[in-house]
């Protein structure tokens, strides 16, 4: 009988997050941060699309969407963007650590 994985299995496929490109659009729904606020962060440098050509469809990968949704849970705290941003950003740190020490195990 082949082994199910649960929702709790640590064995998650950390490969299929690595791989995820969504659009502004998509950004926006899955996170409920108005495109015009991802720009506006995108400008300040708090964010980086994968987009390097003007013009071009903004594209983010799930390190820049949990990073979205990280500033956008403190500055409904109250922090300040820059706050937000500086905290995050060793958040962000510490979840990439924890994810490389996961990929490690296996």
């Amino acid at each position: 009988m082949a082994k199910q994985a649960s929702k709790n299995d640590l064995s998650f496929d950390f490969d299929f997050l690595e791989k995820l490109v969504v659009g502004i659009g998509e950004v926006s729904q899955i996170t409920g941060i108005p495109t015009r606020q991802i720009r506006y962060w995108e400008e300040k440098n708090i964010i980086t699309s994968l987009t390097e050509e003007e013009g071009k469809n903004r594209r983010y990968n799930y390190e820049n969407i949990k990073k979205m949704l990280l500033i956008k849970e403190l500055t409904d705290e109250g922090y300040t963007l820059d706050a937000s941003a500086e905290k995050v950003k060793k958040r962000m740190e510490m979840i990439e650590e924890t994810l490389n020490k996961l990929k490690n195990r296996k």
